[in-house]
């Protein structure tokens, strides 16, 4: 199995185990998402993922995606995934659990299965199959922190976040463009992961921009789930505050 689907495989294997067995009172618990349940979390996980298997198998155009609109007929992704849940919102937890455990493990079996340097649609336009796994590990490990800290589990940071980290290293590019801005140059990140280990991307060209610190911290940072500020990540060079601003994984 390719590395990336084996993070993905043991992300939702960490999913799976904090999600299974919850109480309906847990399951009906406010996230960190704004107006999302926990149940309303994993049907969210649930319905990304089938977007991702449509995406896999040449089914993306009958997925409900609108041309025009987008997912869910918003005018933003955020938008979309909000009507997506909506329009499916109110199924016991009991089903939406199983409808996530189906999905997930249909989609780590179509990811092992194929090309991974295959391009293949997705929202925002067409990437290979291996850079939509590790969206989808990152997607994942987001939502899994969604759902530990709207129940009370703190999880372990673990080593995957060197896939996810690098996810957002690479996309800066594709960040920059999509805000409008230009970047002055090569960004490097120096990062720690969770074991102590030194994580380095960079550049072929001289990086004129280093964010450096904690890998658990940038990842979150480009989760939206922290503040920058409220890090220890350090940043120097001209792109440093909109590197950290517009920095994300997830798309």
């Amino acid at each position: 199995m390719d590395p990336v689907v084996k993070a993905l495989a043991d992300q939702q294997a960490e999913t799976g185990s904090l999600v299974d067995g919850l109480t309906k009172a847990e399951s009906e618990t406010a996230t960190r998402c704004i107006g999302w349940s926990v149940t309303d979390v994993l049907l969210h996980l649930a319905q990304s993922d089938e977007m991702a298997i449509a995406s896999l198998t040449g089914q993306f155009g009958d997925a409900p995606v609108d041309s025009a609109n987008g997912w869910g007929g918003g005018t933003s992704v955020d938008d979309s995934v909000n009507g997506m849940v909506e329009r499916e919102r109110g199924a016991p937890y009991g089903d939406v659990l199983e409808r996530w455990t189906v999905t997930a493990a249909r989609l780590a079996a179509v990811l092992d299965g194929i090309d991974l340097s295959t391009r293949v649609p997705w929202v925002a336009g067409d990437l290979s199959a291996r850079t939509l796994a590790t969206t989808r590990l990152s997607e994942t490990w987001i939502h899994t922190g969604d759902i530990a800290d709207a129940v009370g589990v703190e999880l372990v940071p673990t080593d995957r976040l060197m896939l996810i980290a690098r996810l957002a290293w690479r996309t800066l590019p594709y960040a920059f463009t999509s805000s409008g801005l230009t970047m002055s140059g090569p960004v490097a990140f120096l990062l720690f992961g969770p074991s102590g280990e030194r994580w380095e991307f960079v550049p072929d060209e001289p990086a004129v921009t280093t964010i450096s610190g904690l890998a658990t911290d940038l990842c979150a940072v480009a989760a939206r789930r922290i503040d920058p500020a409220a890090t220890a990540l350090v940043g120097e060079g001209p792109d440093a505050g909109d590197v950290l601003a517009l920095v994300r994984t997830y798309a």
